[in-house]
């Protein structure tokens, strides 16, 4: 090869496709970096493409500045917790009626099951008469700071599309999560911090996984960092021995030189979030440590959480919420493994596993209410809890024959309660209602991408204008189905 010819190859090499799209005169690389140039239309003012997480206003005035969202992996039964019906006790252990199975769909019933009427007692609490079970004694305290909303309904049965469904609007992999959107559309009050953070309790990730807090197809910055309580709480954002700080200052400086030099030559926008991404690193190697360990709380604060330094456990979670919320986390995540009661084993069983579910969280969400009000910071954090779906009122019978040998219900997406609490919304009332069955939602049914839509709502968005453009459509967390704010739940 000679000399002519080995230049003409390192030219080629250099010109990569994304390179000639940048230099063709209607790229598509230009036109993107001209749109995040311009900034997205939900947005008052430019996005400061080198500052992603930077905070911006809301097109519409917010009720919520932050959001802790406790989602019970697995699907929490209400009909232990919060949807009581004397109707289902009376006819425990009838044979369900066929106008309740016939072409219904579910996840393990078959056959003709039993009903199964509810398990625990149930009695009204507050000035509100919120009928709550006595699983929850310290949640009850707080009856008249809740709204209910007991008429969700969804339209997959199975965990991880429902989980999926939830999070990111949409039942299949790669879209952006609710904790995205909002930090995409909102930025973070810390820059020190991620203004999207997860946490992780009950043995094991939920299914579906990170795919729940991903950024899908937003700028990566925007994704959920998951962390991790103890000494070491965020993975690998730690030096590595021998390395100093003022030797890792160096080096980003001169890997942001270089990520410069590339953007400016290629014009891929992930660059400017891979720079925004190192930075944000190393400023959370000082800021996360001091957020992220609670041994600095008082001891009063401990025991009413029910919170132990030495150990993980939802209480704990709970507690580092507060301790985000706080420090400017927009968007806080917390997901517990272990409500998926169908009755196959002691651990799945009602009387047995549920039960230990609810003392683990119980304690702890009474008390991060508590925290929150006390701190003056409920009016303007909004509290979520619930699940992916609800459970049948009939006992589960998988294989078609006889119960389970454990008492539990199988899947129903028919209906479902969630609860929420400041941040806007009204409290001490229910929304909706179910048959006397508690089967299907009788009245103001909820689907999942109007509750999606509400809490844009309390944030300040338009939830038909929040959108991104990808792959030719300008897509949105609600998606393209009809969708609508439940103002009837809003302060």
């Amino acid at each position: 090869m000679n000399l002519h010819q080995h230049l003409l190859h390192e030219q080629l090499q250099h010109a990569t496709r994304r390179h000639f799209l940048k230099e063709s005169a209607f790229g598509l690389g230009s036109l993107f970096l001209g749109t995040q140039a311009l900034g997205a239309s939900h947005n008052s003012a430019p996005r400061d493409t080198t500052r992603p997480l930077s905070p911006l206003a809301p097109p519409l005035a917010p009720k919520a500045k932050r959001i802790i969202f406790l989602h019970m992996a697995g699907a929490p039964s209400q009909m232990e917790l919060f949807d009581y019906k004397p109707m289902l006790a009376k006819y425990d252990g009838k044979l369900c009626p066929q106008e309740y199975l016939k072409g219904q769909r579910f996840a393990f019933i078959q056959g003709v099951p039993k009903l199964l009427g509810p398990q625990f007692q149930f009695q009204q609490h507050g000035k509100s008469g919120a009928t709550i079970s006595d699983r929850l004694p310290s949640l009850y305290q707080h009856a008249d700071k809740l709204c209910f909303i007991k008429s969700m309904v969804t339209d997959q049965f199975n965990h991880a599309p429902a989980k999926l469904l939830m999070h990111t609007g949409n039942q299949n992999l790669g879209y952006p999560s609710m904790g995205s959107w909002v930090t995409w559309g909102l930025g973070s009050e810390n820059q020190n911090l991620p203004g999207f953070m997860v946490l992780l309790s009950g043995g094991r990730s939920p299914r579906a996984g990170a795919a729940l807090w991903a950024n899908g197809f937003l700028p990566s910055v925007y994704q959920g960092v998951q962390c991790r309580t103890g000494p070491d709480p965020v993975l690998n954002a730690a030096n590595p021995p021998g390395l100093t700080r003022d030797v890792r200052r160096a080096a980003l400086d001169t890997l942001s030189r270089l990520n410069a030099k590339t953007h400016e030559e290629i014009g891929d926008p992930e660059t400017v979030t891979r720079i925004s991404q190192y930075e944000m690193a190393y400023r959370m190697q000082v800021s996360v440590p001091e957020v992220m360990t609670i041994r600095n709380e008082p001891q009063p604060i401990l025991d009413m959480y029910g919170a132990d330094p030495n150990k993980s456990s939802f209480a704990n979670n709970c507690l580092l919420a507060r301790r985000l919320a706080e420090n400017g986390v927009r968007f806080i995540q917390l997901f517990d493994w272990g409500w998926d009661t169908h009755g196959s084993s002691a651990s799945e069983s009602l009387k047995d596993g549920f039960v230990k579910k609810c003392n683990d969280i119980d304690k702890a969400v009474g008390a991060l209410l508590s925290d929150l009000e006390m701190r003056g910071m409920l009016d303007d954090t909004l509290v979520v809890w619930g699940g992916e779906f609800g459970r049948t009122p009939m006992h589960e019978n998988r294989g078609g024959g006889a119960a389970n040998a454990f008492v539990g219900r199988d899947h129903n997406p028919n209906a479902f309660t969630i609860w929420m609490a400041g941040g806007g919304v009204k409290p001490g009332i229910t929304y909706g209602e179910t048959d006397e069955l508690g089967y299907r939602v009788a009245t103001n049914p909820v689907q999942v991408r109007d509750f999606q839509s509400t809490v844009l709502h309390l944030f300040g968005f338009d939830p038909q204008k929040l959108s991104f453009p990808f792959q030719g459509l300008n897509q949105k967390l609600v998606g393209v189905k009809p969708s609508k704010v439940v103002h009837s739940i809003i302060a």
